[in-house]
């Protein structure tokens, strides 16, 4: 029975990176990667083996993730990256494929913010600009993406970053909320559409974390950090590097059969 077993599982394609980091040989392409997640997610991805391209608006925060990455052994460029400009979008993940030669893995994590406050109060120009980058952002960004994948790898992974304020009414960040909401949707529809050609297509939904996008919400909404930690089982925010691990295992292979799906990590918050 055990030699059957085993047997069996000589035969599984599933290959093992234990040894040599969970993104061993992939190549990975990161927006927003300047700070908070993003930041985390890139440094996480190089150590777990993989080449990272990080994107985003601020040459300088970029310049200083890279060099971090590099001085710890791992392989890092950086392109500067407006989310809401399709020339720009293309422009960076076309660097990826012209550094590394291919892409296999993309976390679309940028994103705009907006100053709480109910959706009567906030500008038609302050909206376009959420929309344009936290939803037409994502839209650009994965167009690009697949037809990277596509051409080069052949078959792939995308984590789009949604929010837990996508899963429920979000009075005090309408326009945000709603972006997110619609991201979660075109993951799902993506999951759909590329599956049958070996694009997976996911999402994570992350609660209260310990970012500057929070730290800013507070100046404007005070008290909002414990309002959130009370509303969390945990106790606690997540620490950028705690929401940038999930987004690594669902590029990674070992998420091999999970897609089309919006993974909460969020400490239990909507539990």
């Amino acid at each position: 029975m055990y030699e059957c077993r085993l047997a069996a599982m000589e035969n599984t394609p599933i290959t093992s990176t234990s040894a040599l980091g969970l993104l061993a040989g992939k190549v990975a392409f990161v927006t927003g990667a300047g700070r908070g997640i993003g930041a985390a997610a890139a440094r996480l991805f190089a150590r777990e083996g993989a080449r990272v391209l990080l994107a985003a608006r601020t040459e300088a925060q970029l310049k200083t993730v890279t060099e971090e990455i590099r001085a710890a052994g791992g392989t890092a460029e950086y392109a500067v990256c407006d989310l809401a400009d399709a020339t720009s979008v293309r422009a960076a993940v076309d660097r990826t494929v012209s550094l590394y030669g291919r892409l296999d893995i993309a976390f679309n994590n940028g994103a705009a913010i907006q100053r709480p406050g109910p959706m009567d109060q906030m500008s038609e120009a302050d909206f376009d600009s959420i929309y344009d980058v936290n939803l037409k952002g994502v839209w650009l960004a994965m167009v690009a993406e697949i037809a990277a994948i596509r051409t080069t790898a052949g078959t792939g992974a995308i984590v789009n970053n949604s929010s837990v304020g996508s899963l429920m009414a979000n009075p005090e960040l309408p326009a945000y909320g709603a972006t997110k909401r619609a991201v979660n949707s075109l993951t799902e529809s993506a999951a759909v559409t590329y599956g049958p050609e070996g694009i997976r297509v996911n999402a994570i939904a992350p609660g209260n974390t310990a970012t500057e996008m929070i730290s800013t919400w507070e100046k404007e909404s005070p008290g909002l950090r414990e309002r959130l930690t009370a509303h969390t089982p945990l106790r606690r925010a997540a620490d950028p590097l705690e929401i940038a691990q999930a987004a690594a295992w669902l590029l990674s292979d070992r998420s091999s059969y999970v897609t089309g799906t919006v993974l909460r990590v969020d400490g239990g918050a909507r539990a």
